[in-house]
């Protein structure tokens, strides 16, 4: 009997969230085996026991992911779950990280001599061209597992009412024009007014600075895809952690963009929604919102 053809493995670089576990599930169901770079401090310590190969890196070491994906004949990896950037502006962060020297020469141009921006579409194009240079494409882990992007319609609670259905008209756009900026993918507005905007502090925090300006509650939440929106990296990604902050902060509407954001866990997610009454719409655009209702 001829023996089974060799399964490819593919470089999981896993960050903090749920998301890397589920994709790391969703390669193995697929076939492939799994060399997993654990970026420390961020990532699930339960990759361990899903993934083939487990390494613990540092945020700051490109050439040591390098050389682990090297071992285990990594030639195409994905990146999932989130770098926490704001950990970057603490005071000796460097020395905090321990840059190795790859690193350094691909984020010398942002962070020394200044001659490039720091814009996270920018340093993400810089780590996508250094793996690129050495041999290691990186592909979106949405490749992998289609299956999570949300289609568009209710998802759950609802339908939203004329005066929620024009708060996320409103936020949508303005997400959108923070989306082209760079600047953030999340917006928490109320009756037409923009409460609080994402930048470097993450979605969570959004919405939290958003309950404290907004006791009353009821605002709307928008998150979308950035115009110019690079699947490998940065996807929009929602989940019952979403929610349970949202909850917390008085928020009750969750707009989302079709095809351009990953749910996570879509049966616990949709009912906890459901159990705390709150609306959750994916769209593709404003004008499609009443459509998705």
């Amino acid at each position: 009997m001829l023996a089974p053809p060799p399964r490819e493995t593919i470089g999981l670089i896993a960050a903090w969230g749920r998301y890397p576990v589920v994709i790391a599930e969703a390669l193995k169901r697929s076939g492939y085996r799994v060399s997993c770079a654990a970026v420390q401090r961020h990532a699930d310590p339960a990759l361990r026991d899903i993934c083939d190969h487990f390494q613990w890196v540092g945020a700051a070491r490109i050439g040591q992911v390098v050389r682990c994906f090297r071992r285990h004949g990594v030639t195409t990896a994905t990146m999932a779950g989130k770098i926490h950037k704001v950990e970057m502006y603490r005071p000796l962060a460097w020395l905090r990280y321990a840059p190795d020297w790859t690193t350094i020469k691909t984020f010398y141009p942002h962070f020394v001599s200044r001659s490039a921006d720091q814009r996270d579409d920018t340093l993400l194009g810089a780590i996508v061209q250094a793996f690129a240079d050495r041999g290691i494409r990186l592909a979106p882990a949405t490749d992998f597992a289609e299956e999570l992007l949300v289609i568009p319609g209710l998802i759950a609670g609802a339908p939203l009412s004329p005066a929620r259905q024009a708060d996320a008209d409103f936020g949508w756009s303005m997400a959108k024009e923070m989306g082209r900026l760079d600047v953030g993918q999340s917006v928490c507005v109320k009756d037409r007014s923009v409460i609080a905007v994402e930048a470097v502090e993450g979605t969570d925090l959004c919405i939290r600075r958003a309950g404290e300006l907004c006791p009353k509650g009821g605002f709307t939440v928008v998150k979308v895809a950035k115009p110019q929106q690079d699947m490998r990296f940065d996807v929009p990604t929602v989940g019952r952690g979403t929610l349970e902050t949202m909850v917390a902060a008085g928020a009750s509407t969750l707009v989302i963009e079709a095809d351009q954001t990953i749910l996570l866990d879509e049966a616990d997610f949709r009912e906890f929604a459901l159990r705390n009454k709150l609306s959750v719409v994916a769209m593709k655009s404003a004008a499609a919102l009443r459509a998705a209702g």
